[in-house]
């Protein structure tokens, strides 16, 4: 068992290096986009400049998540295709929450919860991006009407919450599960958590039957 206490790589330099550009691109995003969601809120323009400035900053970061998160998407998007061993760990997220995962299929690289993560905000960030750049009128005000600005700006308010909340989900889990965070810092697991929580990976990872 002296392979469980070997650290295993989990993340390239490369790959840590999308997601915490992705990560920053998105908290800046939400709180430019919070600063000119509603009046109570504006205050938070004073972290860009005042309000003109975050106005015009504001699509520019959107347009960097986007180009980031597409390289994350491509990066990862095969090991987040669902299985039926998926299902099976959805069905029994309470034995999982109680840190009772033994009786379940073995994990490969990402669980059923963490590839839900990954297909939402797949599917909220594309719809950010489609909805802003309706909205975006320095580029785009002649191509688009009141009516369709109206329901942009709906879509893009619902899936911004959608995207913060998943957001949320994410961190969470990442400090709930010990060990979590330091894949994305470090780059690398260690032997036993990745044999307690991600055992098809493992084995494919150290070559193990």
């Amino acid at each position: 068992m002296s392979e469980h206490i070997k650290p295993v790589s989990r993340y390239t330099t490369g790959a840590r290096i999308n997601h915490w550009i992705t990560a920053v691109s998105l908290i800046l995003l939400a709180l430019s986009g919070m600063a000119l969601f509603h009046p109570a809120l504006y205050f938070l323009t004073g972290l860009f400049g005042g309000g003109e400035f975050t106005r015009v900053i504001h699509p520019w970061i959107g347009v960097v998540l986007a180009i980031s998160f597409l390289g994350l998407f491509f990066r990862f998007f095969t090991l987040n295709l669902w299985n039926r061993d998926d299902t099976v760990w959805m069905k029994n997220l309470g034995a999982v929450i109680n840190n009772k995962e033994e009786g379940l299929p073995e994990v490969g690289k990402y669980n059923a919860g963490q590839k839900l993560v990954f297909w939402g905000q797949s599917i909220l960030i594309f719809a950010l991006l489609c909805s802003g750049v309706v909205l975006w009128d320095t580029y785009f005000a002649t191509y688009t009407t009141i009516d369709q600005k109206r329901l942009s700006a709906v879509i893009h308010a619902l899936c911004a919450i959608g995207v913060i909340l998943i957001w949320i989900v994410h961190v969470y889990a990442a400090i709930w599960v010990k060990g979590t965070i330091r894949a994305m810092t470090q780059g690398s697991v260690t032997g036993g958590w990745a044999w307690k929580h991600h055992r098809k990976w493992f084995r494919q990872e150290v070559g193990k039957p």
